[in-house]
């Protein structure tokens, strides 16, 4: 089997190590996984503040990049819920203003060849034991476009689960908003903090080491507010957990 990493641009920027992790794990898995250099950012970060026309050009790149791919894998809920959601939205108002169909055929081309990564773990490849090993214990915080926009379910809290050592207990209010939500943060960065300051209360209390997440987005958010707070805990993806094995443990 074979597919494509879309990385994404906050993974490429600051996060190279889940890019990193998603390859392992996956190669691991026997999935021979290919990066096209062409790829760029989604567009999210512009459509979501209003510009939409500036958005289609990335609309256009990405199905481009990941044209002939029959899967395209990204550990990223958000930027998947982008692609799924928002670019056939992009096409069709693009066709009702009378510019041609070319961007809706690009968006329906693409959108449903793209997976979550526990989503393409556990529906595509039929597994939860991916043969990880993390001798920690773990809370795992479900973002919002995972849990809600792709209804991620408990896909992530199976694989972690069944990861050996791991310890996964509860996180109270887990279904909360962690405050990130992207551009929301640079424009309410006093309720984006708060919020944020309730999530790692919350996984405070659980006595964990490691907060767990999918988005990498919203465990930047995290994370920070954890060191700032002097916490112990740090934030992790959830693909460097899994590509975690005893012979090759986390760095």
């Amino acid at each position: 089997m074979r597919a494509a990493l879309f990385v994404t641009c906050v993974n490429d920027a600051l996060y190279p190590r889940t890019g990193i992790a998603v390859v392992r794990l996956l190669e691991r898995l026997g999935v021979a996984v290919d990066f096209p250099a062409a790829q760029s950012c989604c567009g999210q970060p512009q459509y979501n503040t209003g510009y939409r026309y500036e958005t289609e050009p990335l609309v256009r790149r990405t199905a481009r990049a990941f044209a002939g791919y029959p899967y395209v894998v990204t550990p990223s809920g958000s930027c998947a819920a982008m692609i799924r959601e928002h670019y056939p939205r992009i096409g069709r108002k693009a066709a009702a203003e009378g510019r041609g169909g070319e961007l809706a055929e690009a968006a329906a081309s693409l959108a449903p060849r793209v997976y979550e990564l526990t989503e393409f773990l556990v529906d595509v490849l039929g597994v939860t034991d991916v043969g990880a090993y993390f001798p920690h214990t773990v809370t795992y915080h479900p973002s919002c476009h995972g849990l809600r926009g792709l209804g991620l379910g408990d896909r992530p809290r199976r694989l972690l689960a069944a990861v050996k050592g791991l310890d996964l207990v509860e996180l109270p209010g887990a279904e909360e908003c962690c405050g990130f939500g992207g551009t929301f943060a640079v424009k309410n960065p006093d309720v984006s903090t708060a919020m944020g300051a309730d999530k790692i209360a919350a996984a405070a209390g659980t006595g964990a080491r490691i907060l767990c997440g999918a988005d990498n987005s919203c465990l930047a958010h995290l994370d920070g507010l954890l060191r700032r707070a002097d916490s112990p805990m740090r934030a992790l993806h959830l693909a460097e957990i899994l590509a975690a094995t005893e012979e090759e443990p986390l760095p």
